[in-house]
């Protein structure tokens, strides 16, 4: 399905081990998961409770309202599942720091960008500017002026 972003999205959870987070509502003032993520979405998620913490990309399943550890970048566990103990834990989407692309203050990428493959920019209305391919293609620098 798709990626979902969204903000004020935060769930309890009292899974333990390593298994799949069964999610159980939405903490006072957030919203759930299963109201902005429809089944087989995926969520870049994050849970802590205050001490350990995992951050990864999840699957959501609607049926169950489960989230599913698809793949784990960070963890107080050396980047690897963490085994959580008894106890509630705190689920929620965000944009991880290694995923993030953003505009500094000046208005120029604040990150690296990586393309495999190729890039096509096919909205008329966008204000291309120095924009530069190596000969041999293998070198792509641009900037895009936004708005």
């Amino acid at each position: 399905m798709a990626l979902v972003i969204a903000d004020r999205v935060r769930e309890s959870t009292a899974t333990t081990g390593t298994g799949t987070y069964t999610l159980a509502g939405a903490v006072t003032g957030y919203q759930s998961f299963s109201s902005v993520c429809s089944d087989g979405d995926t969520v870049y998620y994050v849970v802590t409770d205050n001490s350990d913490y995992e951050i990864g990309v999840g699957t959501f399943t609607a049926s169950g309202t489960t989230l599913a550890r698809t793949t784990i970048y960070e963890s107080s566990n050396s980047d690897a599942a963490v085994s959580w103990g008894s106890g509630d834990k705190q689920v929620f989407i965000t944009v991880p720091a290694s995923r993030f692309m953003y505009l500094d203050a000046s208005g120029n990428y604040g990150s690296s960008l990586s393309i495999t493959g190729s890039l096509d920019v096919t909205d008329a209305a966008t204000t291309r500017t120095n924009l530069d391919v190596d000969q041999a293609g293998e070198a792509l620098a641009f900037a895009i002026a936004l708005g």
